[in-house]
């Protein structure tokens, strides 16, 4: 029995430079250098999006913020919830983001955001539904 774990050891310990160089060559492409940013206390992050009540021009809440579709390293699309009540009859739809004025104010320190729509309008646009 000792001969076997000793002859199960040593082959292991012949093939670890094998299994290394396995290792070496399906690692895949890095980048050459990690690229950082500095980020101002002033940016908006979409932790604080998602969620965000949006109203009208009559400061009335027409939809919610529920998603940010992106593409091409930008922002493409917010994805907005309109009517329904506790998740029933809820209805998604996409707007473009320059359609949404999101801002910090920082009287009451907290972010707004408006369109110039109404809820029925919303309720009317084409229905956003995601990918399967």
């Amino acid at each position: 029995m000792k001969k076997i774990a000793l002859i199960v050891a040593s082959l292991a310990v012949l093939a670890s430079p094998a299994f290394a160089e396995n290792a070496k060559t399906t690692t895949g492409n890095a980048p050459a250098e990690a690229k950082f940013s500095t980020v101002s206390k002033d940016e908006m992050f979409s932790s604080k999006l998602k969620g965000l009540s949006v109203t009208n021009q009559k400061d009335q809440t027409i939809g919610e913020i529920t998603d940010l579709a992106i593409k091409n390293h930008e922002v493409d699309a917010l994805i907005l919830s309109v009517g329904g009540f506790l998740g029933m009859d809820e209805h998604y739809v996409a707007v473009s983001p320059s359609s949404v004025n999101v801002r910090y104010d920082s009287k009451d320190n907290k972010w707004l955001a408006s369109m110039n729509t109404t809820k029925e309008a919303l309720k009317e646009a084409p229905e956003f539904k995601y990918p399967k």
